[in-house]
């Protein structure tokens, strides 16, 4: 996700530590001693295993607040109905679960601003008690007997509120072409608010595949991080729109936007749909943005040599963001200044920005979304790999541009700047409570991480450091 309080594109929010996978038992001993003093990355990944033969798991013993380990999410089936003139939304989610503890007869899940209706477990029944914390922003539902091990189904029914926050399940307002003001719903996940949208292990290791619907005014586009895989229409003027599966993802990277758009499109080689969704009357404003995509989903896939992932990446502009941008897996948000552009009138430093933005953006879509640092505490590499990726691809598309000169003066000599004041810190910060994370959004995560990339860059040479990079995804 890409903060808003420097000028220049510096942020995104994915993260991880290069590291060469073991190949045998043997080698997992001295790696796992290595992995525990610089941190875990990737734990639940795309293997689907918590701790393979090449996927290592670190052991959570600094302090870290997180939820029980009692049981896993595997899938989640999510239904939400917008009542937007009311600022609220209604949701019914089937979370499958893998119970871990024979002893266990309570599920902790983070929540936040939520109001519960009912909860029920699979050959259970119905939830005794439904009990939230605010303090540690929780809700424990307990049954009258031990849940059993294994697979199982967690159903709960609640309410939430389309906050005017720019948090979690949020309205903003837009101009249609008429010049009505209206309101539109959309998400910002990262990095502790998908709490506020649905009952979820709102932790980025806890990884999950969500299926799900959206039951939207019938005038109004819904779209989410898959394709759109139905539309049901109802008497009352509304549809029902629901999506393809995802693959397993952290929930910060969930995402909806729920609005009336214009959009441009167009295809990457490995035929990936690119769409940029534009305020009502002003597609044209897209192009560029559209343009940076294209060639910046095609070079990622030659790097890192493994496809997008996903058949589609939608881009689309919010008229009320907090940050600049953030990266959902396939549905990338921003904010309207850093995605529609004029390019005809625009200054060079205008049309940098808008380039910098979408394409630190989709460095994510691998860096981040498909490999995922295990906490926070990695935010640095996450931040700082798309960072330095954001100028390399600039360079490459726009020579003329000079971005890594650019880069000395800008990103690190923000950093440098930073790194002088008793109030800097390491690249890498211990974080035990997620609440923490906002406080390393800056430009030592973002600018000195990436100077700290570009340096290894250097060291090791494009051949080897590329090769390293196809190594780790």
């Amino acid at each position: 996700a890409i903060k808003s309080q420097h000028s220049t594109a510096q942020h995104s929010t994915p993260h991880h530590p290069p590291r060469a996978h073991p190949n045998s038992r043997e080698e997992q001993l001295p790696l796992r001693a290595a992995m525990d003093t610089i941190g875990g990355f990737a734990t639940l990944c795309r293997c689907g295993k918590s701790a393979c033969a090449t996927h290592i798991t670190a052991p959570c013993d600094d302090g870290r607040q997180l939820l029980p380990a009692d049981a896993e999410p595997i899938a989640y089936a999510l239904d939400i109905a917008l009542r937007l003139d009311e600022h609220a939304f209604d949701g019914v989610v089937a979370v499958d679960v893998d119970v871990r503890s024979r002893e266990t007869s309570s599920l902790t899940l983070h929540a936040k601003e939520l109001n519960f209706k009912k909860a029920s477990f699979e050959g259970i029944g119905d939830a005794t008690n439904i009990a939230l914390s605010e303090e540690t922003s929780t809700v424990t539902f307990t049954f009258d007997k031990p849940l059993p091990l294994g697979n199982g189904k967690l159903s709960i029914t609640y309410t939430g509120e389309l906050n005017n926050q720019m948090a979690g399940f949020y309205r903003s307002s837009y101009v249609d072409r008429d010049g009505n003001t209206k309101l539109m719903a959309s998400t910002q996940f990262e990095a502790i608010d998908a709490r506020r949208c649905l009952p979820c292990w709102d932790e980025p290791r806890r990884k999950a595949t969500f299926e799900c619907s959206l039951r939207v005014p019938g005038h109004m586009t819904a779209l989410s991080n898959m394709p759109e895989k139905g539309v049901e229409e109802h008497a009352d003027g509304s549809k029902t729109v629901s999506f393809d599966r995802t693959p397993r993802m952290s929930t910060y990277l969930l995402a909806f936007v729920v609005g009336e758009f214009d959009a441009v499109e167009a295809t990457s080689k490995n035929g990936v749909q690119i769409r940029v969704f534009c305020p009502p009357g002003k597609p044209q404003l897209g192009r560029f943005a559209l343009e940076c995509a294209v060639a910046a989903l095609d070079s990622y896939d030659e790097t890192f040599q493994i496809h997008y992932p996903l058949p589609k990446a939608d881009m689309v502009a919010i008229p009320e963001f907090a940050a600049g941008a953030m990266e959902n897996w396939g549905l990338v948000t921003y904010r309207e200044v850093d995605l529609l552009i004029d390019d005809r009138s625009a200054s060079s430093r205008q049309l940098q920005r808008v380039a910098e933005v979408v394409i630190h953006e989709l460095a994510h879509q691998w860096f981040g979304n498909l490999v995922t640092m295990e906490w926070w505490d990695d935010l640095w590499l996450n931040e700082g790999f798309a960072t330095w990726m954001e100028t390399g691809v600039c360079h490459k598309l726009h020579p003329d541009w000079n971005m890594w000169e650019q880069f000395i003066t800008d990103m690190q000599g923000r950093a440098l700047s930073l790194d002088a004041l008793r109030s800097s810190h390491p690249i890498q910060v211990p974080i035990a409570k997620a609440e923490e994370v906002e406080q390393v959004f800056d430009a030592i995560s973002y600018c000195k991480g990436g100077s700290v990339v570009r340096m290894v860059h250097a060291i090791l040479g494009e051949a080897k450091f590329v090769e390293g990079l196809r190594n780790y995804m």
